[in-house]
């Protein structure tokens, strides 16, 4: 079975920075993108960065600068560097991974999600 897991995150000043990351696991044949999503309270989940497989990535334009998507093919894993944080910057933060697992088909994962508050 193909889970995502997060880890890190956390209670942080604003102004600083916090890392999470994302493990894949299971019988996985391929990875093609990985990305984070957010979902502050009360608001609808939003992509934040994406990667392919290549190493292309995209940003929300909002968070360009501040936050670095980076990926470890060989492990399965993604990271997000968050530098610079606001207060806006809270909530849930959710791996999400297009995954070909080896029983199975191409399809959508998601990781549990990783608490990061921002204190202001």
């Amino acid at each position: 079975q193909v889970q995502l897991v997060e880890s890190g995150g956390g209670l942080v000043q604003a102004g600083g920075s916090l890392s999470v990351s994302c493990v894949a696991s299971g019988r996985i044949v391929s990875i093609i993108t990985m990305a984070w999503y957010r979902q502050a309270p009360g608001k609808q989940r939003e992509l934040v960065a994406r990667i392919t497989s290549a190493g292309s990535t995209n940003y929300v334009d909002s968070l360009k600068g501040r936050f670095t998507i980076s990926r470890d093919s060989a492990k399965n894993t993604v990271y997000l560097q968050m530098n610079d944080l606001l207060p806006e910057d809270t909530a849930v933060y959710y791996c999400n991974a297009d995954i070909l697992p080896e029983l199975g088909y191409w399809r959508d994962y998601w990781g549990q999600g990783v608490q990061v508050t921002v204190s202001s």
